[in-house]
Order: structure tokens, then C-alpha cells, then sequence
């Protein structure tokens, strides 16, 4: 089995293990730039499996931040049949795109 763990960041659960590249909600830092997430759900190596209650203490994911950006424009449209109301708007979030280390 491979070496993995679950992290919490934005309010969601990711299952990461080294080398794996993920779009999260928007952290502070730059590109190029070094993150450590603290907040360690779970860890898996082989058989040895530790749980915390509700986080580990002392375990730390080191990432590395590739790139500040926004998502694709989501289109929010809101409308009443017979009633001549429509309204459009659109959206793009921010996110962080992160390598595990």
C-alpha cells in the first residue's frame, strides 16, 4: 500500500500522497512559494494507519504552491416562468494549485 493521508483545507478533505497536484480554495503565498498543512486528518504507511481526534498532533504535509489563479466563469442564471424575470450573472473562484512534497 502506498503512503498517503487526508488533510482539511477550505472547509473540504483532500486524500493526498507525494507528488500529487491539487486545486484548492485560495491560500496566501506566492508562486513558487512553500505551504505546510497542519491540519492532518489521517495517516496511512502500509499497515500502520494513525487517526486523529479530530486532527494528529504534530503532523505537518508540506506543499509547494505552483500557480495563484482563477477558475473558469460559471454562469449563475436565475429565472421565473411567466413572470419576464431573468437575471445573469457570472463567477470565477480563486483557487491555489499545489504539489504535495
Amino acid at each position: 500500500m502506498a503512503k498517503f493521508a487526508i488533510i482539511e483545507t477550505g472547509g473540504k478533505q483532500y486524500r493526498v500522497s507525494s507528488g500529487d497536484k491539487l486545486k484548492i480554495e485560495k491560500l496566501p503565498g506566492e508562486a513558487g512559494g512553500k505551504t505546510a498543512f497542519s491540519r492532518v486528518l489521517l495517516e496511512a504507511d502500509g499497515d500502520s494507519v494513525k487517526i486523529g481526534t479530530p486532527y494528529l498532533e504534530g503532523a505537518k504535509i508540506e506543499a509547494k504552491v505552483l500557480r495563484q489563479a482563477r477558475d473558469k466563469k460559471k454562469i449563475v442564471f436565475r429565472y421565473h416562468s411567466k413572470t419576464r424575470y431573468r437575471k445573469l450573472k457570472g463567477h470565477r473562484q480563486h483557487f491555489t494549485e499545489v504539489e504535495i512534497l
